[in-house]
């Protein structure tokens, strides 16, 4: 998994799997939506067993494992981040839009 500091990165390791550094960092930012969308809709469904009719104050306080849970994924490396990663090992599939055609 990638890790959670800020980490210099050579431009040109990044540019090198397309040719173009715009190409590449269009390719990191789709996959980095998508990993947004996977943990969001994880951490929804998770949040989603604590969900109840009706909110008091003395729930809020008392729910550590919902506070547990929202630390976790508070600490987790952000989605640019791991695109990144992903990206520079050769994880990401990607195709330009000229060769589809």
């Amino acid at each position: 998994m990638a890790q959670a500091s800020l980490e210099t990165r050579d431009v040109s390791k990044i540019a090198e799997p397309t040719g173009n550094i715009y190409e590449s960092i269009v390719v990191v930012g789709k996959r980095a939506r998508q990993i947004s969308a996977d943990i969001k809709e994880e951490l929804s469904n998770k949040l989603a067993e604590f969900a109840s009719s009706v909110d008091n104050l003395e729930e809020i306080f008392e729910n550590r494992e919902q506070i547990e849970i929202s630390r976790f994924y508070e600490r987790m490396p952000k989605p640019a981040t791991s695109a990144t990663e992903e990206f520079l090992d050769n994880k990401v599939m990607f195709r330009k839009a000229e060769e589809e055609e």
